[in-house]
Formats: C-alpha cells, sequence, structure tokens
C-alpha cells in the first residue's frame, strides 16, 4: 500500500531562521516528521515507530518548495524473507511492519530511506 501527501515548510517556521543564515535550508529532522507523518498514516496511528534503520539526504529542501513524501508499506511476507535474509529478526523472532519513503521536489529526490514499526501499540510499550 502506498500513501502520498505533499508539504511545504514556510520560510517563517522557527527552526529555518538558525538554519542555516543567509542559505537557509530545511532541517532533515522536519523532513523526517512529514515521513513520519505519512508512514503513520499509511500503517495506522495504534502503530509506534521502532526505528529508521536507513536514512539518506541526497539533495537540501529550501523552504517554500513543494515536497512529495511517498511511504510504501511493505508486506508482512515482504519484511520477513527481508529480516531473515539479514538475520535481522527481533529477539522474539518476529520481524517489524516496515515501509519505504521517498521524499521529491518535482524529479529531484531530497530524502529516502525506511521506517520500521513496533508490532505492539504504544500504550503496550509503557506499560
Amino acid at each position: 500500500m502506498m500513501c502520498r501527501r505533499t508539504v511545504s515548510v514556510g520560510s517563517d517556521h522557527p527552526a529555518i531562521a538558525g538554519h542555516f543564515p543567509g542559505r537557509p535550508i530545511v532541517p532533515g529532522v522536519l523532513v523526517l516528521h512529514e515521513v513520519l507523518e505519512t508512514a503513520r498514516d499509511a500503517v495506522g496511528r495504534a502503530k509506534s515507530v521502532a526505528g529508521l534503520p536507513t536514512v539518506k539526504f541526497t539533495t537540501p529542501l529550501k523552504p517554500g518548495e513543494i515536497l512529495t513524501v511517498e511511504v510504501t508499506v511493505e508486506t508482512a511476507a515482504e519484511t520477513a524473507v527481508e529480516a531473515a535474509a539479514e538475520s535481522a529478526a527481533e529477539s522474539d523472532g518476529e520481524a517489524p511492519e516496515r515501509a519505504a519513503f521517498v521524499c521529491r521536489v518535482d524529479d529531484r529526490i531530497v530524502a529516502s530511506g525506511a521506517v520500521e514499526f513496533s508490532t505492539e501499540s504504544p500504550s503496550a510499550e509503557r506499560a
């Protein structure tokens, strides 16, 4: 399943002023925030983020640019095969749910990577 959204971070965002004066770029953490929001829309808000095993920023995002975030959730079978191949399964033998993401401005890739989700709900993890 794929989920897509478009966003723009304005030059008036508080993080832009110090990042970097004279040549502003959107901090990577703001790009990742949009990735995680899009991913949560795709897998459901009850899941919690377990990790970001792969993140690559390839070009800067400037304030005001229109960013398209695409998140593709892998099926359980794809995740299990990949985890077995990498010997990266969790200690209980279950592979986390995983989603791949790509962030673009037009045809230019800004960031890409993967998000892993816990199979437990956030409230169960705190207990």
